[in-house]
């Protein structure tokens, strides 16, 4: 789609009129009411006509696009967030997760976990999860997360969420965890914050496409470039802010390891 296609259009101004402002060969400008009449009638916006703006799309249709709630279900990996995954590919993701990763857990540890949501079916559902996880292990994309201090510490000592997980399935993922972070770096980086000092909701950011707030039951998703830039300087604030950085976590790792032992 082009500029020119207003000459098509059939806003309230004569066949002359819009072939001189077409042309240019006449000094004179649209007014305020021919440039909204043709918008209106092509389905763009104004700024666009203008040369203003590199979106064609309305104001209203723009922000209706710029954020947008999708569900959130309870689901190891869900199809609407490998979607981002896939989308995403080859780009940087930040991650602030609501707890451990998904993506860096052992089968043992996503059983005693999504059991008494799945119920039967948990086995199931890790079978259908794990190509994808795999996926997301492999991408070209670099992920680097930052978590919670107190959330590793929680973990390690069975409290809170993690209360009655196994001895035997936390020791079993803290040295998973550690090898891990070992191989895959630089790829995949875990930094850990101290959220008394510097606090953020569960977030991802997608590269430059998108950025997704996990509210619980649905995710708050932007598109718009300013509100992405905001959310990225945020979680980059959390990375200078960390408590343990992604080279120091393996040593950080073993201490929790010792102090279960």
């Amino acid at each position: 789609m082009t500029r020119n296609r207003a000459c098509r259009v059939k806003p309230g101004a004569d066949r002359s009129t819009l072939s001189q402002i077409l042309i240019g060969t006449d000094a004179r400008l649209p007014n305020a009411n021919l440039v909204a009449e043709c918008a209106q009638s092509l389905g763009v916006s104004a700024d666009w006509l203008l040369g203003l703006s590199d979106q064609p799309e309305p104001a209203a249709q723009v922000l209706a696009q710029a954020m947008t709630m999708a569900d959130a279900p309870r689901a190891l990996i869900d199809a609407q967030i490998f979607a981002w995954h896939q989308e995403a590919a080859g780009y940087k993701i930040r991650h602030v997760p609501a707890g451990l990763p998904d993506m860096i857990k052992i089968h043992e540890m996503l059983e005693w976990e999504y059991e008494p949501t799945l119920g039967r079916t948990i086995g199931q559902a890790i079978g259908a999860s794990e190509d994808r996880l795999n996926w997301m292990s492999k991408a070209q994309s670099d992920y680097e997360i930052a978590l919670p201090l107190h959330d590793l510490y929680a973990f390690s000592r069975a409290e809170g969420y993690y209360h009655n997980c196994p001895r035997d399935i936390r020791i079993k993922q803290l040295k998973h965890l550690k090898a891990l972070v070992q191989q895959l770096y630089p790829s995949l980086r875990l930094s850990l914050f101290d959220a008394r000092r510097i606090y953020s909701a569960p977030i991802t950011i997608f590269g430059p496409l998108l950025a997704a707030i996990y509210l619980g039951q649905k995710y708050l998703v932007f598109r718009d470039r300013e509100r992405i830039s905001a959310l990225t300087q945020h979680f980059d604030g959390l990375i200078r802010e960390a408590h343990i950085g992604s080279r120091g976590l393996p040593h950080f790792i073993q201490t929790l390891l010792d102090e279960i032992a």
